[in-house]
Parts: structure tokens; C-alpha cells; sequence
């Protein structure tokens, strides 16, 4: 007995078919979402789940800071000035924020040299890590998700969100969701497998030029100086920026989160306290878009563009040029397309 189908039924297979799989993938996509928010939720902060890595390395040049004024010494100033400069303006503020973020610039191979190793030796992470978690923050700013909301609380901004210790299948799934196009780069690469051989090697050479121009003496205070303060104050530079600039400070656009501008952020960090202006219009390079709202990082930007190592760079002042100057660009609750963010 022979089974005859019809052509109504031929013709409908497939289209039920494809609508099983697209809403598989649907489920599944929003099943990764959730996994992603999840993970960075201050729920995960339990002793189970603490970074030991990331919990010890913290504690040790935090007490190396506070031991660095008992072993002063003029080479370590400088080397602390410098190398603070160098790091956050140049490595994270430059390289690892507004190049690799957002895309504000392209850079030539030897600027994205420079700035790629200054983003390792600050301390704050890989590349993979730091502008995939940036993107998640802009996704996400101030909602279930955002990886340092003060909304959560002012000390779960600044610090305690980095003690989560995250596995490979979380970080995967969230390099894959938010900086795909970064994956396959071989600089990103060689950086993301290195970074930590190129920390210990700037703290081992610092600690080599104390001893060289001090004895051991000079050793000790370079490593207390040159290292240990120079990252924590860094880093709490950089945590101002998650933290402060999303409680205290003005406005120049609507955006919907938090975003506020502070100036003494914008100080310590190099431009990054003009955070409503850089959530209102990520893309652009230039952070701050009033007169009075110096940007030491646009600056670094204007003069490897000058000697053209810096190109494409999106110069906007969108207060000065758009329609409604208080508009933002920043991204919708649940849109997660990375050109909004890039």
C-alpha cells in the first residue's frame, strides 16, 4: 500500500522545519545571552567562585603601595609617572578602550605594537578580556548584566566584580558574542597567550634598573614604586571610571543609563571621566566634547594621526553638530549589534 503526500504538505514541511530550527536558535541564542549576564552577577561572588589569581596578585601590590613611601627614591617617582602614562593613556585608555572597543581609529602595525604591550604590562588583563568586557558594559549599563553597575553597589563597581573567577567556556562564549572580529588577529593573538610573560618582564626589568643605578636599595624601591603603586593607583584610576562616573557628576546628553561626567576622573584617568559623553556616543574618539573638558588621550590620538600612525579617526563633537545636542547614540536595553558599540 503506497502512501501518497500532497503537495500542500510538500510545500509546508520545509517551512516548519525552518521555523523549528530558527526558534532552536533563537532559544539557544537567548540561553547564551542569559549565561552571559548571569556570570557577571554579584551572586557569583562566593568563596566557591573567587579568583584566587586575581585575589592574591591584588593583595600583594596593595601592599607594596603602602610600603612605597618608605623607600623612595627619584628613579622611582619617575619610573611611577612614566609608566602610569604610558599604561593607562596609551595601553588601555588608547589601546585597549577606544581602538579595540570601539573602533574609534585604526592604528599602523607599530602603534598597535606599542599600545598592545603597554595594555599588557598595565595589569588590567588581555585584550580578548578587557574589550569584551567593555562591550558587554555598553550592552548592558546599568542593568542585569553590566559586569560593574554602582547600582549594585558603589564597592561592587569599583573592586569586588573582579574577584568572579570565570571558566573557558564562559569567557569563549563571551569573546564569541562580543569581539568576534578580534578572535582571528594575529597580534591580538600573540598578546592575549603573553600578556603574562610580558608583566613579569617589565616588573623583572624595572627591578633590574634599580639595582643597576641603586644596589639593592634601588632594586626595592623601583619594584614598590615602578610596580606596585604605579599599578594599584592605575587601577583605581581606571575603577573610578565604573564606579564614580556612574553616581556623581553632570550631563551633557540623555543616554540611558547613569553615565555621568566628573572632572577629577577625567584627571586621574587620562579623559575617561567624561563617561556620559563617552556612553552617549561611543565611537567617538575625543571624550571630552565641551571646551573645558580636557582629553589627554585625544591628544596622544592627534599626534599619532600627525605622524601617521593613526588613521579613519571619527573626530565627531556631536553636541556642536547634530540637531538636538543632548541626543545620545548609545545602545537599546536589548540590541546587542556591535556596531552601535564600535
Amino acid at each position: 500500500m503506497s502512501t501518497t503526500v500532497s503537495p500542500s504538505a510538500k510545500a509546508h514541511r520545509p517551512a516548519d522545519a525552518v521555523s523549528h530550527e530558527m526558534l532552536a536558535k533563537r532559544e539557544k541564542k537567548q540561553q547564551e545571552t542569559a549565561a552571559i549576564y548571569d556570570a557577571y552577577s554579584p551572586a557569583q561572588l562566593q568563596w566557591k567562585n573567587v579568583d584566587p589569581v586575581v585575589a592574591i596578585f591584588l593583595v600583594v601590590v596593595h601592599a607594596g603601595a603602602f610600603a612605597a613611601p618608605f623607600f623612595f627614591s627619584w628613579t622611582g617617582l619617575a619610573t611611577f609617572f612614566v609608566l602610569h602614562w604610558a599604561t593607562c593613556s596609551i595601553g588601555i585608555c588608547l589601546g585597549y578602550h577606544r581602538y579595540l572597543s570601539h573602533r574609534s581609529m585604526k592604528l599602523k602595525k607599530p602603534a598597535e605594537f606599542v599600545a598592545m604591550l603597554l595594555g599588557t604590562i598595565s595589569g588590567e588583563g588581555t585584550p580578548w578580556t578587557w574589550s569584551a568586557t567593555h562591550r558587554l558594559h555598553h550592552n548592558r549599563s546599568d542593568q542585569h548584566g553590566d559586569p560593574h553597575s554602582p547600582l549594585e553597589g558603589a564597592f561592587w563597581s569599583h573592586i569586588m566584580w573582579l574577584f568572579i573567577r570565570h571558566d573557558k567556556e564562559q569567557l569563549n562564549r563571551l569573546y564569541q558574542r562580543y569581539i568576534p572580529e578580534l578572535l582571528d588577529r594575529k597580534m591580538m593573538s600573540f598578546f592575549e597567550r603573553t600578556q603574562g610573560l610580558w608583566l613579569t618582564a617589565s616588573g623583572l626589568t624595572i627591578v633590574g634598573i634599580g639595582y643597576l643605578t641603586g644596589g639593592p636599595y634601588g632594586a626595592l624601591s623601583m619594584l614598590l614604586w615602578g610596580f606596585c603603586l604605579r599599578l594599584v593607583v592605575a587601577y583605581h584610576s581606571t575603577w573610578f571610571v565604573n564606579s564614580a562616573t556612574h553616581l556623581w557628576g553632570y550631563r551633557n546628553y540623555h543616554t540611558r543609563d547613569e553615565s555621568r561626567n566628573l572632572w577629577w576622573v577625567a584627571v586621574l584617568a587620562y579623559g575617561e571621566g567624561w563617561h556620559n559623553n563617552h556612553h552617549a556616543h561611543p565611537a567617538v574618539a575625543r571624550a571630552g566634547h565641551k571646551w573645558w573638558e580636557f582629553d589627554a588621550t585625544w591628544m596622544a590620538i592627534r599626534f599619532l594621526e600627525m605622524i601617521g600612525q593613526a588613521y579613519d579617526v571619527d573626530r565627531r563633537v556631536p553636541c556642536k553638530e547634530q540637531d538636538d545636542p543632548m541626543k545620545a547614540n548609545d545602545i537599546e536595553p536589548d540590541e546587542l549589534a556591535l556596531e552601535a558599540v564600535a
